[in-house]
């Protein structure tokens, strides 16, 4: 299962925060799959990428409480924490920077800890994806992540995004050493 977290609804569709959304979107349009279900709390496509069939899901239960959707949907589909591939944002990573990693703490991302809360365990891989700045205080950091990209970032947003989807392509097809020996060197501002 690859879960990418953001926060459901219009109104946050184009934060910063979403961009976890954003590249479930792009594997379900590589892979011609639609996200049309919505179970677990959760809204939920079937797609086939790298020959491997995979399970796409956005939760739709807001950001901090991803955890209970995440949970659910492992015991709904039989999968244990090693199955889950989670996508989100990173303040501390600049943007057009990705880091995969096969387990960790939550480095303070609420999302991210809310699923290893639910799951009673950091041993499931994740990919983060940078925002670009290192915000102070913990209301400016809220008040960045869900605000939209500046003119100037979006285009290196995208790219973002592509590379993602291309990683996760590669941590199915290769493993996650190996895509993360192909993918957490990149620094797409110098492509």
């Amino acid at each position: 299962m690859i879960a990418g977290l953001g926060n459901p609804g219009s109104r946050y569709a184009s934060t910063r925060h979403n961009i976890g959304f954003w590249v479930i979107d792009e594997l379900a349009a590589r892979s011609g799959s639609r996200l049309e279900v919505l179970k677990c709390r959760a809204l939920l496509g079937r797609a086939k990428l790298a020959g491997e069939k995979v399970v796409l899901a956005k939760p739709m239960t807001y950001m901090n409480r991803s955890g209970s959707a995440a949970a659910a949907l492992l015991r709904y589909f039989s999968l244990g924490p090693e199955n889950l591939l989670v996508i989100y944002d990173d303040l501390d990573l600049p943007l057009g920077r990705l880091r995969l990693r096969p387990s960790g703490s939550s480095g303070g991302h609420r999302g991210l800890a809310s699923i290893i809360a639910s799951l009673g365990t950091e041993d499931f891989a994740r990919l983060r994806l940078g925002l670009g700045r290192d915000a102070g205080s913990e209301g400016e950091s809220a008040d960045f992540v869900l605000s939209p990209f500046e003119p100037g970032e979006r285009e290196l947003a995208q790219k973002a995004v592509h590379c993602a989807a291309d990683a996760v392509e590669a941590f199915l097809a290769l493993g996650v050493e190996e895509a993360m020996n192909r993918f957490n060197s990149l620094r797409l501002a110098d492509a």
